[in-house]
């Protein structure tokens, strides 16, 4: 029984988790010559305020990457 763990960052619709489901559940089967029904897939989301870059919270690392922050603070 194959088991797929995704951790990725909170704040994606319920629509797009589905098809992320649906596709990678597709993936495993193709993949491992296995049924669907045997493929588990969990999803863990993790609060922005929980993950960093380079140091800096997400959010900030984003603002700094689109150059609407002077400089990295340290």
């Amino acid at each position: 029984m194959p088991i797929i763990i995704i951790n990725m960052l909170e704040g994606r619709s319920s629509e797009r988790k589905r098809k992320l489901l649906e596709k990678i559940t597709e993936a495993v089967v193709e993949s491992l010559d296995v049924e669907p029904e045997s493929v588990r897939v969990i999803i863990n989301e993790i609060p922005k305020e929980n993950f960093s870059v380079a140091g800096l919270p997400i959010e900030e690392f984003r603002e700094l990457k689109r150059g609407n922050s002077a400089e990295v603070k340290k």
